[in-house]
């Protein structure tokens, strides 16, 4: 398995830079995924997000569908793409430390 830095630790990873180590996310590793993706400051509203995705995926075991997310969050689609450069899939899921959604987020 591959590894990634992160605030200064390394992390196991998947082949697209998922953490696979849930349990050992905190808010660092949120901040540096987000330094990777050209983001340098998260806002009340990318924690709204991610801290939903995380909520959601520890009660659940997966992570939610988008319209769950959009319903729950209030945000709509294009704010949640101008939040997370690379979308609620593939940024937002990677910044809150959960895996890569098996279908749409």
């Amino acid at each position: 398995m591959a590894q990634i830095e992160l605030a200064g630790n390394l992390y196991e990873v998947d082949e697209k830079g998922f953490l696979q180590e849930t349990e050992k996310w905190n808010e660092d590793i949120a901040r540096a995924y987000a330094a990777l993706e050209g983001v340098n400051e998260l806002t009340e509203d990318h924690w709204t997000v991610i801290n939903y995705l995380r909520d959601y995926y520890l009660e659940n075991g997966i992570c939610p569908m988008i319209r769950r997310l959009v319903k729950v969050t209030g945000f709509k689609l294009y704010q949640l793409y101008k939040l997370f450069p690379e979308g609620p899939a593939n940024s937002a899921c990677k910044w809150a430390g959960v895996p890569k959604p098996t279908g749409c987020v």
